[in-house]
């Protein structure tokens, strides 16, 4: 049993702060009554349910700040990330240098579960195993950090048949339903958009899904979104995602850049969730998605950092607090505490995970502990809206996954974070110059 005792106050993400203890029982849940324990010391700090980043690409920590990759539509910066992959190799030992530098970076800011759309596949040729190598790479790096991970079998251009065919593979990682007992795994399938995927794909993705119980997740409305649609079947994003069978309570958008009322209608009738990306929306030129619009119309939104390719970061909280700054550029003024809830509640309610994204008895026992105590805190009156307007590179003393610490006192204590780095710069080093001399 870990008892997180005597915290400034406690953000359940329920509509509930309180002060004092949070108590993780010996199962990974949030029990009710405290018994003995180890304490875990949350003086001076806010408390709240860990984050959830709904929306990552967890391969692009290793292409981060490219030449050619900022300030440029992206119809080019597609093809730009695209050649970056191609040369530096996607495999399973990138794959796991990668996703264990960004789930290592997630849980140092906060983030306790994070989605990983997955996109980039070998192909000439595709893994005999279907890609799963790939998928257990991701999974072995959120093991070793002590992260959760919902990886999504995604697709951008790839054979319908060969995506259906892996995507039925990576799902037998996980009982169906999609997440292992322990809820440290999950799966889930999506398409990269309409954008890149046609009708057999997100037909094929979805009929895999419902065999085995898993979430379906796309992305709509980017800037490439809208115009390729319209230039291939004279129709918007989503009205094509409706044709397909895509708006639908299992699904989740992100980006939702360019929608109209009308579409706001559409989308809170189909019971979709919808996931934020302002850190990635905004340097790509993409807009800001009326999500205060999409949450009065009763949408469930989430919060996500997308990836290293177009955010860099994967800091869920700065994120956050640049939803909360854009919010009147796109409707309505949000709150500190809405915006918190779409990173926790509403991002784990977009996975179908209820467990998750909040501190209630019976949730898993993820949570983060944020020091108010230091000078960018000073002054400020309401602790919990001062997370996000104050200090926005800031970091917890504390991180809590299944009732286990895995940072202490802003350390990672699951794996030396200098580790962690050194192989994915050591990797990338490798493979230039492996490159290079080839070319010589």
């Amino acid at each position: 049993m870990l008892i997180v005792r005597d915290a400034l106050a406690v953000w359940t993400a329920t509509g509930e702060e309180v002060p004092g203890d949070v108590v993780c029982g010996d199962d990974g849940l949030i029990a009710a009554d405290a018994g003995t324990g180890e304490v875990l010391d949350a003086s001076g700090c806010v408390v709240t349910p860990g984050l959830v980043n709904a929306h990552h690409h967890l391969l692009q920590t290793a292409f981060r700040t490219l030449p050619g990759t900022r300030g440029v539509p992206m119809a080019q910066w597609l093809p730009t990330m695209a050649a970056a992959y191609a040369a530096a190799g996607v495999d399973e030992e990138l794959e796991h240098a990668a996703a264990w530098a960004g789930l290592a970076e997630a849980l140092l800011c906060g983030v306790t579960t994070v989605a990983d759309h997955h996109l980039t596949w070998p192909r000439d040729p595709f893994p005999a195993d279907g890609g799963v190598g790939l998928a257990r790479a991701a999974a072995q790096a959120a093991r070793e950090v002590g992260a959760r991970l919902a990886f999504v079998r995604g697709s951008a251009g790839d054979d319908p048949g060969v995506a259906a065919a892996s995507a039925e593979a990576v799902a037998a990682l996980v009982p169906h339903g999609g997440v292992t007992d322990d809820g440290m795994l999950q799966v889930a399938v999506g398409p990269a958009g309409v954008h890149s995927d046609g009708p057999e794909t997100f037909r094929l993705l979805a009929e895999v899904a419902a065999r085995h119980g898993l979430r379906r997740r796309t992305q709509a409305n980017e800037q490439v979104d809208v115009v390729r649609a319209q230039e291939r079947y004279g129709r918007r994003p989503l009205e094509l995602l409706d044709e397909w069978g895509w708006l639908a309570p299992d699904v989740t958008l992100a980006h939702l850049c360019d929608i109209t009322p009308a579409e706001v209608a559409t989308l809170a009738s189909a019971g979709v969730t919808a996931t934020h990306a302002p850190g990635c929306d905004l340097p790509m030129g993409w807009g800001v998605a009326p999500m205060a619009a999409l949450a009065d119309a009763g949408v469930p939104v989430g919060l996500g950092t997308s990836g290293g390719g177009s955010n860099d970061a994967g800091h869920l909280l700065a994120d956050a607090r640049l939803a909360l700054q854009v919010a009147p550029l796109a409707g309505r003024p949000v709150a500190a505490r809405e915006v918190l809830t779409w990173a926790t509640r509403g991002s784990a309610d977009g996975l179908g995970r209820t467990d998750l994204g909040r501190l209630a008895v019976g949730a898993r026992a993820d949570l983060v502990c944020w020091d108010v105590t230091g000078v960018a805190d000073a002054g400020v009156a309401d602790p919990v809206a001062g997370l996000l307007w104050a200090s926005p590179g800031r970091r917890p003393r504390h991180v809590v996954v299944g009732g286990r610490v895995v940072v202490r006192d802003g350390v990672l204590q699951t794996v030396p974070e200098a580790d962690v780095a050194a192989r994915l710069r050591d990797l990338l080093t490798a493979r230039e110059r492996r490159r290079h001399r080839a070319a010589t």
